[in-house]
């Protein structure tokens, strides 16, 4: 027969779950959100579970199940890794009428969790005859079908605003949820070549895109233009997306924009998305940080030399770094950038790696010392957008380094 698929008010009411493995800690995951008062029966539990405890957010009794443990529940949740035990609880549970989940034998409880997913305040609960792979596919499915707007939730129109989403480092499946879903319902994206290009063929035809594109040193939108779009389509109720490629704070002019919507009294959410600053040397085999080998690391901007008046930068200063030092936009630079470290004290044999185009088909990378990238760079017709890592954490995997 069926079961019956019902939303339980579990909100400051007691949930006993016995068992304190892999199987309660995934539960867990849904009762505490809920406000339920847990209290786990388990001679011992995982370290994220001991950790739950110890922050305060459920109680641990550190033994085995007893009769008696489930007086005043409302829920049950039998996950030992003993089949009698868990029958113990079942009976238990029957006999004073609450609801029990066996997680080993789930035709013996009373109760059945559901493959549950959330998309922007609806809850999805997927039950599939006890064939839970087939419900967890379901719900994966349709919250993704949700999230990317090939779904609608009849959700009403969002309040006319901005969002600045960081769309990631260009792979478009690395957006964040909440940046693809405010992406799914714009009315208007003003976007730039370094967002995920991908996603704008998934857009609605009534979509306006506005192209703000940036090419260094060559056609460029003015960022005072740009904010002024974002104002104007907001100002006539459209809801605007600014998608930017990685994150809208780090070097994307993210915060001009934000500050020139709240003086226009628009509101703005910002979105913060994965920056190229990290995730372009990590799809190539460069980890930015690495036990042992670099405690610190240091993303600046190349967008003006070493000695130009502009610069924010203390280069000398950070030439005696040890740890990892990350260009961005240092491409047409990066012999002056190599020659400052080498003069402020940084060995001429650093390893160095550039990656262009990290994450997306094109990507490409090359491996040099500091004395030796300019002339890679300019060998191997390295362009931007790309990323500069400087440090050992370039030389610990990857191709050769280039003499």
């Amino acid at each position: 027969m069926d079961p019956y698929l019902v939303g339980l008010d579990l909100a400051g009411r007691r949930v006993v779950v016995v068992g304190g493995g892999s199987v309660a800690q995934r539960r867990l995951g849904g009762l505490l959100p809920a406000g339920a008062d847990v209290e786990v029966v388990a001679p011992e539990v995982t370290p994220a579970v001991e950790g739950m405890a110890t922050a305060g957010e459920l109680r641990w009794t550190a033994r085995g199940y007893r009769d008696g443990d489930l007086d005043g529940a409302w829920y049950v949740i039998a996950c030992t890794d003993d089949p009698a035990v868990n029958a113990a609880v079942g009976a238990e549970a029957e006999s004073r009428r609450v609801f029990c989940v066996r997680a080993d034998d789930a035709p013996a409880g009373s109760a059945v969790t559901p493959a549950v997913g959330r998309h922007d305040g609806l809850t999805v609960g997927v039950l599939a005859g006890r064939r839970p792979r087939r419900s967890a596919a379901v719900r994966t499915a349709l919250v993704e079908a949700l999230q990317t707007g090939l779904v609608s939730d009849t959700a009403e129109p969002l309040q006319p605003g901005v969002a600045l989403v960081g769309g990631g480092p260009g792979d478009p499946e690395l957006i964040t949820v909440r940046g693809r879903r405010l992406l799914a319902r714009a009315d208007v994206v003003v976007t730039d070549r370094l967002g995920p290009r991908d996603l704008l063929d998934t857009l609605a035809p009534h979509v306006e895109v506005i192209d703000a594109s940036k090419i260094p040193y060559g056609r460029a939108m003015n960022q005072a233009r740009i904010n002024e779009l974002l104002v104007e389509h907001a100002r006539a109720g459209k809801f605007v997306v600014r998608l930017k490629g990685g994150d809208p704070y780090v070097f994307g002019r993210g915060f001009e924009e934000a500050l020139a919507c709240a003086e226009a009294g628009v509101p703005v959410t910002v979105v913060p998305g994965v920056t190229s600053a990290f995730a372009a040397p990590a799809v190539a085999d460069v980890p930015v940080s690495h036990r042992g080998v670099a405690h610190e690391i240091v993303v600046v901007s190349g967008h003006v030399a070493p000695g130009d008046p502009r610069s924010l930068v203390d280069w000398p200063a950070l030439a005696r770094l040890r740890g990892t030092v990350v260009l961005l936009m240092a491409v047409e630079r990066i012999g002056a950038f190599a020659d400052a470290l080498i003069e402020g004290g940084r060995p001429a044999d650093t390893p160095v790696a550039v990656v262009q185009d990290g994450t997306m088909r094109i990507q490409r990378s090359v491996r040099a010392t500091l004395a030796t990238v300019a002339e890679a760079v300019r060998r191997e017709g390295i362009s931007p957008p790309a990323v500069v890592v400087v440090g050992p954490v370039a030389g610990l995997a990857g191709g050769p380094v280039t003499s």
